[in-house]
């Protein structure tokens, strides 16, 4: 029995597919991410960063969590005084379709509606992408994070506009230099 069951696992992990491992670096003084994978760098998107003010953390994090169709509170910082919350799906929520906490609570990688502001420093410390980008990164993410979903699910989300939390199984290094 002992035998069978390690034959059947053998097969199993044999047959699972393997992901490449992925990391993510954030060249602040390009104001570009980079996503690497086995050291090989697969894409780059431009990025807004954090201005003089609101710098955004250098250092080595991990993303543990991607949430798709977030909803928007705004911080209690003066910069946020007399904005109002945003549900999931609204046009004039800023952080659009997803975001990836890097360092919590106050740090990701989101979505903007102001991509004029990507190559600049104008973010409170965020990494500010287009939505169609942090789409593209997020669906990244979860693929080499353990926990890939396909197309309906992503258009399922985003037609409902229901916030969907999506914990990943393998962590996602990602790296920020100036």
């Amino acid at each position: 029995m002992n035998r069978l069951i390690l034959l059947i696992l053998t097969c199993v992990l044999w047959s699972t597919p393997a992901v490449a491992e992925l990391r993510l670096e954030i060249d602040l003084s390009e104001r570009e991410l980079l996503a690497v994978e086995d050291g090989q760098t697969i894409d780059r998107f431009p990025v807004a960063i954090g201005e003089e003010k609101y710098p955004t953390p250098e250092g080595k994090f991990t993303i543990r969590k991607v949430i798709w169709n977030p909803a928007w509170v705004p911080p209690d910082a003066k910069w946020a005084r007399g904005k109002t919350s945003k549900p999931p799906g609204h046009p004039d929520n800023p952080m659009k379709r997803v975001k990836m906490f890097f360092k919590e609570p106050d740090y990701y990688i989101h979505g903007t509606s102001d991509e004029d502001s990507l190559g600049k420093a104008e973010s409170h410390g965020c990494i500010r992408m287009s939505p169609e980008d942090a789409t593209r990164l997020a669906q990244l993410v979860m693929e080499h994070g353990g926990k890939p979903m396909p197309e309906p699910w992503y258009r399922r989300i985003f037609r409902r506009k229901v916030t969907q939390v999506v914990y990943l199984k393998a962590p996602i290094v990602i790296e920020i230099y100036g």
